[in-house]
């Protein structure tokens, strides 16, 4: 079969032996829009991460059978006209979770323990000039004992929720915001909200959560408490952010997701300067085993195709 990858850029030099024995795989770094339909002009397998594929691209691919998404969400693919079309979209779920919990902590640590602070002290040659075996110009704070909340209580959610009792933390799962009734073992958003000391965000991007963290949510919040984000970038109103952290309204937030990707210099958080912020690139996701899993579940979801016993099936 005839096979396109558009973006291996994102998988990270991951060994891509198990979709090679599949076919004739051809393979780009990167893809810019206007060289999509040329080079899946005779595709009948299209791996796509976030290159996107819209009605127009996919109205001009005649062979097209299989798009798979080398990730969870699919915004980046119009399911609608795939499904007039005829063409199986598939996904990878849960390839990633392991890591994304890893970095959640990681993040949520170096937050809390104002690690970064310590180690740019340590560059700075000022634990030499101590007159004790160690500093403690920055303040440390336990996870154990917290009002944890978790915002999206899915696979993900529940794994975080999982790590943060190990740690000793009172896990609070947070209902959906505006909802009629609240579900057995959740309280309602904004309560959770009010009692949180940390807030762990872990539920999709979609019209009834993009801004769900706006000005009138993040001022809910006590001014100790700090805000964990590795899910997506639009779920929390970023300028409403900065100013809650340079009003110290809320005690520091760690981010790995943007609304626009890559990081636009316009981006508030991009210019905030505040040392109670931590930024990365969207790297939650990425250990090394976590793209393998990725690459094995695609190379799968191909063969399976084949076969005839599709899974891992949007439309």
């Amino acid at each position: 079969m005839n096979i396109v990858l558009l973006d291996a850029h994102t998988l990270a030099n991951t060994s891509l032996s198990a979709l090679y024995n599949l076919g004739q795989l051809t393979v780009y770094g990167n893809t810019l829009s206007s060289q999509v339909v040329e080079r899946c002009q005779h595709a009948e397998v299209v791996i796509t991460n976030k290159v996107v594929l819209d009605a127009n691209v996919l109205s001009q691919l005649p062979n097209l059978k299989l798009i798979c998404v080398a990730a969870t969400g699919t915004n980046n693919i119009d399911l609608n006209e795939a499904k007039r079309k005829g063409i199986t979209v598939t996904n990878v779920a849960g390839y990633s979770t392991p890591s994304v919990v890893q970095h959640t902590f990681t993040l949520l640590g170096n937050l809390l323990g104002n690690v970064h602070r310590y180690i740019n002290d340590c560059a700075q040659g000022l634990w030499q000039q101590s007159d004790m075996f160690c500093r403690l110009d920055h303040g440390i704070t336990e996870i154990a004992g917290k009002q944890f909340v978790i915002v999206g209580y899915g696979t993900l959610g529940q794994a975080v929720a999982n790590v943060a009792r190990a740690f000793g933390a009172n896990v609070i799962i947070a209902e959906h915001k505006h909802s009629n009734t609240i579900r057995q073992g959740r309280t309602s958003f904004e309560e959770a909200l009010k009692i949180a000391d940390i807030v762990s965000i872990h539920c999709p991007l979609n019209e009834n959560t993009a801004d769900l963290f706006d000005q009138a949510a993040l001022s809910l919040l006590k001014s100790t408490a700090v805000l964990i984000n590795t899910a997506r970038g639009g779920i929390v109103n970023e300028q409403a952010l900065v100013n809650a952290l340079e009003n110290a309204q809320i005690a520091g937030a760690a981010v790995d997701v943007l609304s626009s990707e890559p990081a636009q210099n316009n981006n508030p958080l991009l210019a905030y300067e505040g040392d109670n912020l931590l930024l990365t690139p969207h790297i939650a996701w990425a250990s090394k085993e976590s793209i393998a899993r990725l690459v094995a579940h695609i190379a799968q979801n191909i063969e399976h195709f084949y076969q005839g016993r599709a899974n891992n099936i949007v439309v």
